[in-house]
């Protein structure tokens, strides 16, 4: 995928998603500073505070003042939904078609990673 024309801030939530999804932050546990995370991402802290601004608007973390910011409860339910819907709606029909026009069915793909 070319995520060129990506805004940085999608870039790190997009990082952060991942993060939450594969289990590395899991529900109430808290996320690196916006300091932490800009130095390990190589990203302005400005930059990094409007990824975390936009799941705190999502409710998808919270923020303890004074402490830190930390995965909401259920989050992690909420934001495979959020991916899974974004992915059938926005990304699969363009897979979709590309497969429709070389060729490639369903009963093509591999059925686990090995293959």
């Amino acid at each position: 995928m070319n995520d060129e024309g990506k805004p940085v801030y999608l870039r790190l939530r997009e990082i952060i998603s991942a993060s939450i999804l594969d289990g590395e932050y899991q529900d109430g546990a808290i996320l690196p500073s916006v300091r932490a995370f800009a130095a390990q991402q190589g990203a302005n802290p400005l930059t990094v505070a409007k990824a975390y601004q936009s799941f705190q608007d999502d409710g998808l973390v919270i923020v303890r003042r004074g402490i830190g910011m930390f995965v909401a409860d259920g989050a992690t339910h909420r934001l495979r939904n959020m991916e899974r819907t974004r992915f059938l709606q926005q990304t699969w029909p363009a897979i979709a078609e590309h497969m429709r026009r070389i060729g490639i069915t369903l009963q093509d793909l591999p059925t686990d990673r090995n293959d």
